[in-house]
Order: structure tokens, then sequence, then C-alpha cells
């Protein structure tokens, strides 16, 4: 979701990357290159993630007018499989806005299908990057659809079935290999939005990041019979680069940082097949931790570089600590994963900041998140008269706020009671709650976003329970499903974003801390844990007010890809082609694992494609112009280094007819250019 809207301290802005973090590899990391011990079966995937590229609406800002109007990067799902020949483990990081609960249990029921039990809700772990500029409407709750108008089919499939694929393709991946663990810090790709709030903590826990934010940098360096694969990069900063203004798909700033990783720099062409190289940028506690180091949103002329720069900061810093990478990862992997109801966790005293046992509550949001975002962009608006029927459909937001419910949230003021509305909850109560272990790296996958204190405390009390170093326990956000934030006690107090966000009361943290504690001693006692309640099974429970294409027709004396506005003759590097075509709604087909353009250069004699819509260069700009009418802007950004030569910009489509229903394929072809 959106971030605060508080005045944050600017006095915590940029600082270089760490000394030394940039340079090239150790005789140590070199050493460990050419001596791997081939103790793991490593397997890599990736696959498309795109929802329409055209009215629908995005996940993130929580804005109903923030719908999709083309596309600037692919959204992707990234696989990772590690088997030690006794137990397996599947990550899963995607260019989402979220990880839902409903997207979760569809790709289980898929892996079930394909692979029996090999794949289960214990050892696969999925996590969102993040993105705010993915499309919405996957949810099978109702709060994280309000903007999106209700639930969208197309995305849900789009969502679950290319998660599914990623883990399919790391799965026929799989080859002996290694893994090795490298560290850096970066200090200038984040900035603490809620200091306000941070300031409320203990100085011993405030003085465990002297900048008010996290810089930690943690990499898994991934190698088949010796030949690097994949990279899993975990850094802490928002995927709100791009601002609440934007229309385009967009993988964000970590989405960017994945893109020069394997686009740029290791020759990936996502069109080719599965690629030899894929590289994850998860999120870890994230809740306070914005990209935007001025403290205010991007604007139309700033959000692209600023996405690029965090992105290729984020890059250089992994990329660093992947080259010297020295630790080899040992010890096999392991899992414990269990459910429990977060709105009702009777919370032993050790772990409440007062010592007395306390309880969380039925979820509910406060006053201050609807209030808007000041640094990265708006919360969720519910403004008075403005109609929406999604909401109208679920009998409006003027739910009863019972006083023992308004007595547990304080300082709280209720403003919506999500756990109370009615005929379901708008919000889940049974969440995942999971461990992951990768050798001597620990991951505890959380349905949620927290503050870096939050996850400080959470990691203190696994890494404890556990008996290892604190460095070596990650906390995982945006895991297995999505319930909004988690802060500190007293974080909670100032009831910024983050704590008018945080949906079981004062005591969310502290529940989360005992229950980990849990998992965690059942993991280092080589025991099961309990499964906890079954979460809710809400399919068929929503319906979607979105208007879906009628048909699609075609200007007087104009058919499907004929071209309205075309290129010029010559174009030097660094200039922009722009071309527009007759086209049809792209909600007729998403062209998932494919492309809406082509940028295509002439190669002996025969057209072959040089970019794509999945590429950093290209915009695919689509917008009704009459009713039913519609045009696809393509455009591409010429690079520094394209070679000099003969082009032309391809774009595909499909059109519906009107009078049958039927949809077909169609394509437009813009005149020869050179670019000299």
């Amino acid at each position: 979701m959106a971030v605060s809207r508080r005045r944050v301290l600017a006095g915590a802005a940029a600082l270089p990357v760490a000394a030394g973090v940039l340079g090239a590899p150790s005789a140590q990391g070199a050493q460990a290159q050419t001596s791997q011990q081939q103790g793991f079966r490593v397997g890599v995937g990736i696959s498309d993630v795109t929802g329409p590229a055209a009215e629908n609406g995005m996940m993130g800002y929580s804005m109903p007018q923030q719908q999709t109007a083309g596309i600037h990067l692919r959204t992707r799902a990234r696989a990772f499989v590690v088997d030690d020949g006794a137990k397996r483990i599947a990550f899963v990081t995607a260019d989402l806005g979220a990880l839902f609960q409903s997207v979760h249990q569809g790709v289980m029921r898929k892996l079930k299908a394909a692979y029996g039990d090999l794949y289960t809700e214990q050892n696969v772990l999925l996590n969102a990057t993040h993105t705010h500029s993915a499309c919405g409407g996957d949810s099978h709750y109702a709060a994280y659809d309000l903007a999106i108008l209700g639930f969208q089919q197309q995305v849900y499939d789009a969502h679950v079935d290319g998660i599914f694929e990623a883990i399919s393709r790391a799965h026929a991946n799989l080859a002996p290999g290694s893994i090795r663990l490298g560290r850096a810090e970066l200090t200038k790709a984040s900035v603490n939005r809620s200091r306000k709030a941070f300031d409320l903590n203990p100085q011993a826990d405030k003085d465990h990041f002297p900048q008010a934010i996290d810089p930690v940098v943690t990499v898994l360096r991934f190698s088949q019979n010796g030949v690097d694969v994949g990279a899993i990069s975990w850094f802490a900063t928002h995927g709100t680069s791009m601002s609440n203004g934007n229309h385009l798909i967009s993988g964000d700033n970590k989405g960017y940082a994945a893109y020069e990783w394997e686009h740029d720099h290791a020759g990936v062409r996502y069109l080719d097949g599965n690629p030899r190289f894929v590289a994850a940028f998860p999120q870890t506690n994230t809740g306070d931790m914005s990209p935007n180091l001025n403290l205010s949103p991007g604007t139309p002329e700033t959000e692209f570089e600023n996405t690029r720069t965090i992105g290729d900061l984020q890059f250089r810093a992994a990329k660093s600590a992947f080259d010297a990478a020295a630790e080899a990862v040992t010890g096999g992997v392991d899992h414990r994963m269990c459910y429990v109801d977060m709105s009702d966790v009777a919370v032993d005293a050790k772990y409440t900041p007062n010592g007395r046992p306390q309880r969380t509550c039925t979820a509910a949001i406060g006053v201050s998140m609807l209030a808007g975002s000041r640094e990265d962009g708006p919360g969720l608006p519910l403004p008075e008269g403005v109609k929406n029927p999604f909401i109208d459909w679920l009998g409006g937001i003027d739910a009863p706020i019972p006083q023992a419910l308004a007595d547990a949230h304080a300082p709280k003021v209720i403003a919506v009671p999500f756990g109370a509305m009615k005929p379901y909850p708008w919000t889940p109560e049974v969440l995942p709650l999971q461990i992951v272990r990768i050798g001597q790296l620990h991951l505890v996958a959380v349905p949620a976003e927290l503050t870096i204190v939050s996850g400080l405390r959470l990691r203190r009390t696994v890494a404890a329970e556990l008996g290892v170093p604190l460095e070596n326990v990650l906390v995982q956000g945006y895991s297995n499903a999505y319930s909004q934030y988690v802060t500190t006690p007293e974080e909670y107090d100032s009831q910024q974003y983050e704590g008018a966000s945080t949906l079981y009361g004062r005591y969310t943290l502290p529940a989360y801390q005992q229950e980990f504690a849990k998992l965690a001693a059942a993991m280092k006692a080589g025991k099961a844990v309990p499964h906890g309640p079954t979460p809710r099974d809400l399919r068929g429970k929503l319906i979607n007010f979105q208007p879906g294409v009628v048909f699609d027709s075609a200007p007087a004396f104009k058919a499907f890809g004929d071209v309205l506005v075309d290129a010029k003759s010559t174009y030097g590097r660094g200039e922009q082609v722009a071309v527009e075509f007759v086209t049809g709604h792209p909600k007729n087909d998403l062209r998932r694992g494919g492309t809406f353009l082509e940028i295509q250069r002439l190669v002996d004699g025969k057209w072959v494609r040089h970019a794509d819509d999945g590429d950093w260069d290209t915009e695919y700009h689509w917008a009704r112009t009459f009713v039913a009418e519609s045009k696809a802007v393509v455009h591409w950004k010429i690079p520094p280094n394209a070679p000099i030569g003969k082009y032309r910009v391809v774009h595909f489509g499909n059109w519906k007819n009107g009078w049958n229903g039927a949809i077909s394929g169609f394509s437009g072809t813009s005149r020869t250019f050179v670019v000299s």
C-alpha cells in the first residue's frame, strides 16, 4: 500500500556506498569461485506476470484514477529451487504490489496438480517486490480491490500462471551447484520517511540504525557446475520511485535493478526462452524506507530517472557483494510454516514492552492512513461524495465500531474496521508464517511490511531462538499473503501512516515475535509444527465493476495496424522514435510471454528483433480515441550504443468483433528508418 504523509527529517539522506563495496573481488572470493562445493542442486526460472496494459487499476497507491495505459517494463516472477538431497525449497520474487493470499492459494493448487507433494505451502516462499506500478485486483479481500473496482480475473490468472511457470522452469533447470553468501552496505538508496515514529523507539534500537535506515545488502550467489546462473539480493527500499501519476506498467526500482543485471550485463533476452541468469531483488523490512531521498514523490519529468538511479545503486551494490562472495552456503535447506489467526493472539508478557500479557484484535485502519502521503503518494482515498460501485455492493463503509474494539486499537482512531465488515472481512485474519533456511541464512517470511526497528526486533527474537548470528536472519517481507504494516508498539503510538495501517493493534509485532519464536524453536529441535487454522477460500465471492471490452472498431477508412503517425526517415543516437498505430484493446490478449511491439533491425537482409516492450528504452502507450476506437503509440529512445543501420517499428495487437465476439490478431509496421 502507499506510504505515509508525515514530515520527515531530511538529515538521513544519501551517503555513498560503503568504502570497498564496489571494488574488485577479493582473493578469498576468487579462491571460492575455483573451489566450489557441489552440495546442492539448484535451478532458476523466470516468467512474465504482466497484467492488462490498459484500463486496469494499479496496486499500491490505491487511487482509482491510476489505471494502466501501457507498458514501460514488463513485470516478472523470478524463481529459485534449492535441493540438498533430502529437502528442497522454492523461492519466488515477483514484480507485484503485494503477494496476496488468493495468489498463494492459486499457485499451490497448480503446483499440487503438477507435482503432487513435491512443492507445498510448507517449502514454497512467494514474495513481492512491492512495485506500485503493477496491476491490481487479484486479491480475494475487498480492501485491496476497492480502488480497482473489484476482482480482476485476468490479473489473477496472469499472476498465478506466471509464478507457477517460473517455479516449473526452475524445477526443470535443476543441476548440481553451489551457493555462496555475500554482503554489502548501501546508504544512498533509501531514507526513513517516518522519522517521528522511529525516534520513539528505545535508544538501543535506534543505535542499530545510526542513519535511521537499514543499509544492509545480502546476496546469495547461485552457480551450476561452476557457472553463475543467478542471484538473490535483499535490500530495504519501497517500490515508489514511479509516482502515483504514472500509468505505465513497471517493476519500479527493483524491476530495473533486475533488468540491468539480467539484460545489460548477462545478455538475457526475455523472449528467447529461459534465461541463463536470473537476478531477484526482494524486499526485507521496508515499511518506513522510501527511495525518494528528498522526501517528495517523483514527477513525470523525474520518475523514470529516479527509478533508474535507485535501481542502478541496488544493482551495483548487489553485484559487488556477488563478486566478492566468499562464504560457502552449507548445511542444507529447511522450512517451517503454520497459520495463525493474527486478529486473536494472546501475547505472553515476555514479548510486550510493559511486561504484561496482551492480545491482538480485529483488524482496523486508522484515520491517518486515509489522510494521504507526502513522501511517496496518497494512501487509500475514500472521500465523501465519490461513488464507488464496488463499495456500494459491499454495503458501504459505515460499519459500527464497538467501544471494545476502539479501546483495543487505542491510541488509533479507527476509520474503517476492516475485520468487522460483512459478509466477509475486508482483510485476512488467518495468515501464513514461515521460516525458510538456506544453509546458514534464515528467512523470516512475514505477510506484511515491517518497519526497520520492528524487523530488527523480530530478527533478534528468531536469532536468539535458533542460536545463530543476527546477520544470518533476514525479514522477508510481503510473503505468501498481505496484511499491511507492522510497527513497534512505540511507533504505533505516534499513529503515523504505518501505525494507522498496523491492522491488529498495538501488539501486532509482539504477537509475530511470539509466533515466529515457536517456529524457530521447532526448526532448531527438528520438530514439526501444527498447521493452525485454515484460511478462508473466497473464490467467487467478489465481483468486478471495471468495464470490459465490448468491441473494437477502427476509424473510417482505416484498418487495425494502420500507421497514423509514421517514423522519420533518419534518427541519431539519443533521439526518440514515436510511431502511432490503429489498435485494439490490450485486454483482448495480454501477450504475456510476448510483446506488443518490436524494434526490428535489418541484419544480413533479414529483419530481427532488436528490442521489445520489456526493454527500458521502449514505451508502449495505449489510449482510447473514440468510444471503441484506440491507438497505440510506440516510443523508442535510441540508446547511445545502438548499432548504426536500418530499423523499423512493428506493433502487434488484437481486436474484438462486435458481432460475434471473436478476437483476431493483427500487426502494423512503420516505414524503414536509419539510425546514423
